[in-house]
């Protein structure tokens, strides 16, 4: 039971965790004669507590497994970070770059209950003549569903991601533009980075946040130019937010357009340091980014957090009668074979949005990747200091694993409960 116990702590909170059957072997190799030596360790699933592997999901919806998501928000909180402030290989000059937070809506589909406020920032009533409160479930569903454009609200989803880089185009064009430069010698001179995260909103419409920010030639390593403002990046934002448009099928006659919605908000982002009561901090928007990183429409909307194998399942299934529309609409889109590429199907429980819920460009800071290679490089180390292994010149590491189910047992889920996670769902994370 003890070994048990320990086992189910290594998962950090995971609650259905990846079970693995097989074995892992790690060899001494002498380096002069490239003989193969004793074993140094050896691990196989038959000899684990749990009879298995457990390794954890790494989920990063929070309806799906709390402790995976997160390490996933924690994570995008660094990257985003370093993005703004230095730090993970990002100096800490980046700081002082033009940079930007700007977020993105989509169009209307049709009037929805709301929360309109006035000049004095009073929530006033919604077209249905009724004082909403904050958690009414009825906040974003239609007011007659029978006019609102269910089709177009789920083709919207599905060209969102096309629409921003789209976007990422003309606001490169843009800011060239302003600098009196062409956009092929741009590069030369300055470059554009961002890194988004998609939110639903709870009329189940994907829009965008993203930080954006000019740096010089060779990214945050080098100082932008002197023309490179975050005025002039917001007025090349709002230009090109303007002019982006991707053109999406044409369905029994209508042809469908998208293009972002009125609604656009770009805000210079501040240093900590020279934080005021309207300013907007460095902290504050990556705290923001991060915490979107882990929801979907399951959040906001009351949909699925999985994808569907049968229509008839929505029956069964305890979900608003918006999101049901939504489903049952991305569903019947998906059968027809001029927008298989969509696959409507498959991303219908997604309400027909299928791309990546936060993206970066290249330049703009570290990778998820390399904060996890970092996290295990660590984890592996602390593993040899504690068996207390001396350190080989060489390792030859022999290795085979196979899926063997998923989740926990009813008795590991009891011993589980009685674990302190690793990581908490609450409170702002560290710095680290």
């Amino acid at each position: 039971m003890p070994a048990l116990l320990r086992q189910l702590s290594g998962l950090g909170g995971c609650t259905h965790p990846i079970r693995l059957d097989g074995h892992r072997t790690e060899h001494a190799v002498n380096t002069r004669t490239g003989e193969i030596g004793n074993v140094l360790h050896h691990l196989g699933s038959a000899d684990l507590p749990a009879g298995h592997l457990l390794v954890r999901c790494n989920n990063r919806r929070t309806t799906r497994c709390a402790a995976c998501a997160e390490v996933y928000r924690r994570d995008t909180f660094h990257l985003i970070t370093s993005g703004l402030r230095g730090g993970k290989g990002v100096p800490e000059q980046v700081a002082a770059h033009p940079r930007v937070f700007a977020t993105f809506t989509a169009p209307g589909f049709g009037p929805v209950h709301n929360r309109p406020k006035g000049r004095a920032r009073t929530v006033r009533p919604c077209r249905c003549g009724v004082v909403h409160d904050q958690e009414d479930t009825a906040l974003g569903t239609p007011l007659n569903p029978d006019t609102y454009d269910y089709e177009a609200a789920v083709l919207w989803n599905a060209h969102a991601g096309a629409l921003w880089r789209r976007f990422s185009t003309y606001v490169r064009r843009e800011v060239a533009k302003r600098a009196g430069l062409t956009q092929r010698i741009l590069p030369d001179y300055a470059r554009v980075s961002f890194a988004k995260v998609a939110e639903y909103q709870k009329r189940g419409a994907v829009h965008f946040h993203a930080v954006i920010r000019i740096d010089g030639p060779d990214g945050g390593y080098t100082p932008p130019p002197a023309w490179a403002t975050a005025e002039l990046l917001t007025d090349a934002i709002r230009a090109a937010a303007t002019a982006a448009r991707v053109d999406g099928p044409v369905i029994d006659g209508r042809a469908h357009a998208f293009a972002f919605g009125r609604q656009l908000d770009v805000r210079t982002i501040r240093s900590a340091d020279f934080d005021g009561d309207q300013e907007l901090t460095e902290r504050a928007v990556a705290a923001y980014i991060a915490k979107y990183a882990t929801k979907g429409a399951e959040t906001a909307t009351g949909a699925l957090d999985r994808p569907l194998k049968f229509i008839a399942e929505l029956a069964q299934l305890d979900i608003s009668d918006h999101a049901r529309r939504m489903i049952r609409t991305a569903w019947t889109l998906g059968a027809r074979k001029d927008l298989a590429e969509l696959r409507l199907r498959a991303w219908a429980h997604m309400l027909g949005f299928r791309g990546h819920f936060s993206t970066k460009s290249r330049r703009y800071s570290t990778t998820l990747g390399a904060l996890r290679t970092a996290r295990a490089e660590w984890r592996r180390m602390q593993a040899a200091a504690e068996d207390d292994q001396t350190a080989q010149d060489v390792t030859l590491v022999l290795a085979h694993w196979v899926y063997a189910g998923t989740g926990l047992t009813d008795t590991e889920a009891w011993l589980a409960e009685t674990l302190e996670p690793a990581l908490g769902t609450e409170g702002e994370p560290t710095r680290g």
